[in-house]
């Protein structure tokens, strides 16, 4: 799914808000959901999963045109772990 179907799909499930209405709350949904990952936090939606980061370290990678080895500077990255519930649904049969 795709914003744009998922913002077609909260407005047939809510058919008295506006798309303007619907628009800013999936966009504050998302935004603050990637500013507390910012700051280092957890985000967890319960029957869903957690959001959190994790760190990588530094590492020699190479340039794939030139061949020449770089230096990877470490970094955080979004990290996603789904809920006891979700994995149930997902493995339902």
């Amino acid at each position: 799914m795709i914003r744009s179907e998922l913002l077609q799909a909260l407005a047939r499930e809510n058919p008295g808000m506006r798309a303007e209405e619907i628009e800013k709350v999936v966009t504050t949904f998302f935004d603050e959901i990637a500013q507390r990952l910012a700051r280092g936090g957890r985000v967890e939606l319960r029957g869903f999963g957690a959001f959190s980061t994790r760190e990588r370290e530094g590492r020699r990678g190479r340039n794939p045109r030139t061949g020449e080895t770089v230096e990877v500077p470490g970094k955080r990255v979004p990290y996603f772990k789904p809920g006891k519930e979700m994995r149930a649904r997902l493995n339902s049969d």
